[in-house]
């Protein structure tokens, strides 16, 4: 071995897996899962109310969506955008019928970063005099440079970069007389209609009105991020559509491919007649095998009633779950918050060590629940069996 190389080693000590040490890790060893249980190698059963962090929408072995990728897999894994393919045009078309909303283009890319990335990328071809972005308190849009510029606290704890690509301005969440701050300099107003990383903070009806009515007076692009309030996590299609309004942009990713990785920039007719050929771009987005895992996802949900299942199981977290250290509830459907009078880290601990995996928040007295959308109110009893036992 080269002396420098051992040298180096010995100096700058590396894990024993060689992973970069970026993620704190639960307690879990986790070799396999079904439906909404994930099995460790000790033998415990995990009920997975976090869903690989809202990802899992199916759950864990979903006989049509893995059958789907097999079959893609063996017809054709990858092929670049530069070909046409039928399962592309299929799954875009799909995409645009069940978001329900005026959208007529799909820009296919790879995560949720990167769907917000382009999406605020087009609203400046839009707006291209103006220079800011305007953002809400709490929220979290992703790590890539403009994705994290718009993070609610990145600049102060993990961006990492010299300078923003655009000014960026927040304003408090649900403060109707804050979208004054949203002026003809304005390019575009980003904002998850529910927030997930900031507590499972739903926005509402009339807040979400408010904002579209202020960017229809200023031109400004109104981006719906439905990274991880979208595809049904909160009993409709989108979220927008939940509260009745209509988006310029939307992003969606997580539940869109049920653990494949993908994501989407749905765009309106006016946000559409914008793009121009080599305006956007991705290697890896709208390959087959994501666009048939979007289809099988999309198939699921219809066919199997899962938005109705959500809205029906969600109402049941939140008329039952109330109990022992819980105080109160926010969020919709299954992007659901349930609001502790101790903090969220000692209930996550505790309940994971009765075998149920919640997920925490940037909100320290909020714990997340972010289950398959195959969760039943048997499943529901469980944790509230739990919560009970913990105790206020």
């Amino acid at each position: 071995m080269n002396a420098s190389v051992t040298a180096h080693s010995a100096a700058t000590p590396v894990s024993a897996d060689f992973l970069a040490p970026v993620f704190a890790q639960y307690p879990l060893d986790i070799v396999s899962g079904e439906g909404v249980w994930l099995n460790t190698r000790d033998g415990r059963r995990i009920l997975d109310l976090y869903g690989g962090h809202a990802v899992a929408a199916l759950g864990y072995g979903h006989p049509a969506f893995t059958r789907v990728l097999a079959e893609q897999a063996r017809t054709l894994n990858f092929q670049s955008n530069a070909v046409p393919l039928d399962v592309r045009t299929r799954a875009a078309q799909r995409l645009i019928r069940f978001s329900g909303l005026d959208l007529n283009s799909v820009f296919f890319v790879n995560s949720g970063a990167e769907a917000n990335e382009n999406a605020l990328k087009m609203a400046f071809r839009v707006n291209p005099d103006r220079t800011e972005v305007v953002a809400l308190e709490h929220s979290f849009h992703g790590r890539t440079a403009a994705a994290a510029a718009v993070t609610w606290g990145a600049a102060a704890k993990w961006y990492g970069l010299p300078r923003t690509p655009f000014d960026v301005r927040f304003i408090p969440r649900r403060d109707v007389a804050a979208l004054a701050q949203i002026t003809e300099k304005t390019a575009a107003v980003i904002v998850e209609p529910v927030q997930g990383v900031g507590g499972a903070f739903d926005l509402g009806a009339d807040y979400m009105a408010a904002l579209r009515r202020r960017c229809n007076e200023t031109g400004a692009v109104m981006i719906c991020d439905e990274v991880q309030c979208g595809m049904g996590r909160t009993g409709a299609a989108f979220s927008a559509g939940l509260y009745g309004v209509q988006p310029d942009m939307v992003t969606t990713a997580k539940a869109l491919g049920n653990g494949f990785p993908c994501s989407a920039l749905l765009m309106s007719p006016r946000i559409a007649q914008a793009v121009k050929l080599d305006a956007l771009g991705t290697t890896f987005g709208g390959g087959p095998m994501a666009c048939a895992a979007i289809e099988a996802v999309i198939d699921a949900i219809e066919s199997e009633h899962l938005l109705e299942r959500v809205q029906r199981v969600g109402e049941y977290i939140r008329q039952t779950c109330q109990v022992g250290p819980v105080k109160g509830y926010q969020g919709a459907g299954f992007l659901a918050g349930l609001i502790m009078k101790r903090p969220a880290k000692e209930i996550h601990k505790a309940l994971l060590e009765r075998n149920i995996l919640t997920g925490t928040s940037g909100d320290p007295a909020v714990i997340r629940l972010l289950p398959p959308f195959i969760l039943e109110e048997s499943h529901v009893d469980l944790l509230r069996d739990a919560l009970l036992d913990i105790g206020g």
